[in-house]
């Protein structure tokens, strides 16, 4: 038996009441939370490894519900171009990822994720040139390295810029073959136990990339699998009119008529939707991961989050790939979802410091991703009788100490070195530094990626 205890600790539990602690504690034993709340902790082994949070700030750790690992290798690409033009700049350099680049990329990526206190991240990977090896079993080797718990989706592309889609034909993939290889990656990986640190999710790529019976089939087999769905929707303006002039339509309510929508979906971006949309989303539970730095890298727009929470939609933070968000760190989503809010003026002329409130943040990075991925039961709070995935936040240094309020030293200050965080209860990064893999040889082994990536 394994007893993790960190004691003298402001503590935000991220419960549906708020529960907040100013000192306070947390025990977990075997990678399950079995006691947390105000004061000293309660009296456990001789063997417990016991840390002190003075000056730390306790959270759950983040959940990144969106992301392109493999991108890590191609930062710094198209910088000033919009969606389209700079996927038509990447794809050609993207035909050339292989297992190895795949392995290096995902382990530089989710390395620093884990340094931004992500304990919980997915993974889009919706391109297998062929020849490339076993790329989806590399990003699950590279999660298991680093110690994140990882839920991996097996996306795809079908519809090739011969058929009117925005893809070279030679990076899409056939109907038979995405399915065939859909299915065997639920079978090879996705684990539906309890706790589990693998899950897997079917994800076609976006309406502009795969056709209609790709995201019929897929949605079929999903839920025969008992696996989730994921995409990206309403990312930017081009689409939304590629959507109606394509099916005559917006691009959410074609994802309802192919009877998309559920609670077993959660979908990428989600800027630009009416409010028949964030209505529809309600009603049928599907979730959003609001990805604001990516979105305002790429000039896409600002998402309508204050009226998603507000009506009930599940809204999560993802960082999104490397490529268009060349940061990377997943803490400073908070701050930018923050003011992005609070920045955007919509036909109304709503906004303001109460769009979105610094606690929405941090539940929306929390909780609400993880009732994106359907583990809200699990992760996403501190809660006894759930997982002990953690971030102890150092607050007593030069860039916090005077900030009253803990949680907006988080979300509002500069980003945090992190003290401890753990998965399952397992130390990943402490004062700082990864536990896990040597970051050396990660730098290392990214530069040899991105080389061969080079054009």
């Amino acid at each position: 038996m394994s007893t993790l205890v960190i004691t003298n600790a402001a503590i935000a539990i991220v419960d549906a009441a708020g529960t907040e602690h100013r000192d306070g504690h947390l025990v977990a034993t075997d990678g399950v939370i079995t006691a947390v709340g105000a004061g000293p902790a309660p009296a456990t082994s001789d063997d417990a490894r016991v840390i002190d949070g003075r000056g730390c700030l306790l959270t759950p750790g983040l959940v990144n519900t969106h992301h392109h690992l493999f991108q890590w290798a191609t930062r710094g690409y198209a910088v000033d171009q919009t969606l389209f033009e700079w996927l038509t700049t990447l794809y050609p350099i993207w035909a050339g990822i292989d297992e190895e680049t795949v392995g290096a990329a995902a382990t530089a990526g989710l390395a620093w994720l884990a340094r931004s206190g992500c304990t919980t991240t997915t993974d889009h990977h919706y391109l297998f040139p062929r020849g490339g090896g076993d790329l989806l079993g590399s990003t699950v080797d590279a999660a298991r390295r680093v110690g994140l718990r990882f839920h991996p989706t097996r996306g795809s592309m079908d519809l090739g810029r011969s058929q009117g889609g925005l893809p070279p034909d030679h990076v899409v993939e056939s109907l038979d073959t995405v399915l065939t290889a859909s299915a065997e990656a639920v079978q090879r990986f996705h684990d539906p136990a309890p706790g589990a640190m693998v899950r897997v999710a079917i994800a076609p790529c976006a309406p502009f990339t795969v056709t209609r019976d790709l995201l019929t089939e897929s949605a079929r087999l999903a839920r025969d699998l008992g696996v989730r769905l994921h995409t990206h929707i309403a990312e930017t303006i081009d689409e939304d009119e590629f959507c109606r002039q394509r099916f005559g339509c917006t691009p959410v309510a074609y994802l309802d008529r192919l009877g998309w929508l559920g609670e077993d979906v959660w979908l990428a971006h989600g800027i630009h939707l009416d409010d028949a949309a964030i209505a529809r989303l309600a009603e049928t539970g599907t979730g959003v991961a609001h990805c604001p730095s990516s979105n305002a890298r790429l000039g896409a727009g600002t998402a309508r989050v204050h009226d998603l929470l507000l009506a009930g939609v599940p809204v999560g933070l993802g960082v999104d790939g490397a490529a268009s968000h060349e940061a990377g760190r997943l803490v400073e989503e908070l701050r930018q979802a923050t003011y992005a809010a609070r920045g955007r003026v919509d036909h109304r002329g709503l906004a303001g410091p109460r769009a979105l409130t610094v606690r929405q943040s941090l539940a929306m990075a929390t909780i609400g991703g993880a009732r994106c991925l359907g583990r809200a039961d699990e992760i996403g709070s501190l809660e006894v009788g759930k997982r002990a995935d953690l971030a102890l936040w150092r607050l007593d240094g030069l860039a916090h100490t005077g900030i009253d309020d803990p949680v907006a030293a988080l979300v509002l200050g500069a980003a945090p070195a992190l003290e401890l965080l753990a998965v399952d209860g397992r130390v990943v990064v402490e004062r700082d530094v990864l536990s896990t893999v040597d970051e050396d040889q990660v730098v290392t082994e990214l530069r040899r990626a991105c080389a061969r990536l080079r054009p």
